[in-house]
């Protein structure tokens, strides 16, 4: 339900996007659509382009608010350093924390909280620069998937079937920032669950047409069916509650999307939470949310009402 009636009572919003990760375009491509249904809400928002700009304009006080729709870390604003930053000045913000945003940018870690708590993640290695991949291959076994631990889109990412095709794998993960990670490949349907606020959308089965929902099946292919709900009955409560959890697990707040496998055998397994979603003309959480009733602007004008935290 919604708490604000009147866009006014937002005040001036910064739409923060771009900024300098490896998922600078979608970001602006998700900005750009997130800006104009505020708008054409009436609420007063405006685009920035990253963070330094961010910050110079809040402490000029030129917003009260800000719709983060950055993706990805390293000056990507997804990862806690901008969650950060918005504290110290306090400024209202959307989206999960500083806690939230930094381990569910960390695939690794993210993988560990769930470990402790019994949810079902596929068996990994973290692969620090320098490690012995073959050594950790023959730990999980083939196939596997080796990617950058702290990156989302699925950039970087590979699926390996044989041992003469890890150290290309390798080489493609270690172009991005940080460590990699190496996990068993669930071979099955992926799904992923949007999540609104303490509302649980339904989740959408991805079926692209190539071998796996890669960058390009992501945001350029127009041949990738979306079948939501993906599940029915009571498989589907079961994934909904579990991708809860799972977001809950890790300290996440507002909105966000949790990824998941589910193999042959009617298994889930949890792959990452998203904390800022994108929200391009191909995004997951539009789609789920239309299923449920809530149309694009009424989206982001829920996800805006996240800012305040202390009323949810």
């Amino acid at each position: 339900m919604r708490k604000i009636n009147d866009p006014a009572q937002f005040g001036r919003v910064a739409v923060v996007m771009g900024g300098s990760s490896a998922e600078r375009e979608v970001s602006l491509d998700s900005g750009r659509n997130v800006l104009a249904a505020l708008k054409a809400r009436g609420v007063d928002a405006q685009a920035i382009d990253g963070i330094p700009a961010l910050l110079d304009a809040l402490r000029a006080g030129h917003f009260a608010r800000v719709f983060n729709i950055l993706h990805g870390q390293h000056g990507g604003g997804e990862d806690g350093v901008l969650q950060g930053a918005l504290e110290s000045l306090h400024v209202p913000y959307t989206g999960s924390g500083v806690l939230g945003s930094a381990l569910s940018m960390d695939k690794t870690r993210s993988k560990r909280v769930w470990q402790s708590l019994g949810l079902p993640t596929p068996k990994f290695v973290a692969l620090p620069r320098g490690a012995d991949v073959h050594a950790a291959a023959k730990e999980i076994g083939f196939p596997l998937i080796v990617k950058p631990a702290c990156e989302g889109s699925s950039v970087g990412v590979t699926r390996v079937f044989e041992e003469k095709d890890l150290d290309a794998a390798v080489a493609l993960a270690a172009k991005y920032p940080g460590d990699l990670l190496m996990e068993t490949l669930i071979e099955g349907d992926e799904l992923t669950v949007g999540i609104l606020g303490r509302q649980v959308l339904p989740s959408i089965h991805i079926v692209p047409k190539g071998a796996f929902y890669d960058y390009n099946a992501k945001y350029v292919a127009e041949d990738t069916r979306y079948i939501c709900p993906g599940l029915e009955g009571e498989t589907e409560a079961t994934l909904r509650a579990l991708s809860l959890e799972a977001f809950d697990a890790l300290g996440c707040y507002g909105w966000g999307r949790v990824d998941v496998m589910r193999d042959r055998q009617g298994r889930n397994w949890l792959l990452e939470v998203n904390t800022a979603p994108g929200m391009t003309s191909h995004s997951l959480v539009p789609k789920a949310a239309a299923v449920s009733g809530i149309d694009y602007q009424e989206l982001c004008w829920r996800v805006l009402e996240t800012s305040f935290r202390e009323e949810q």
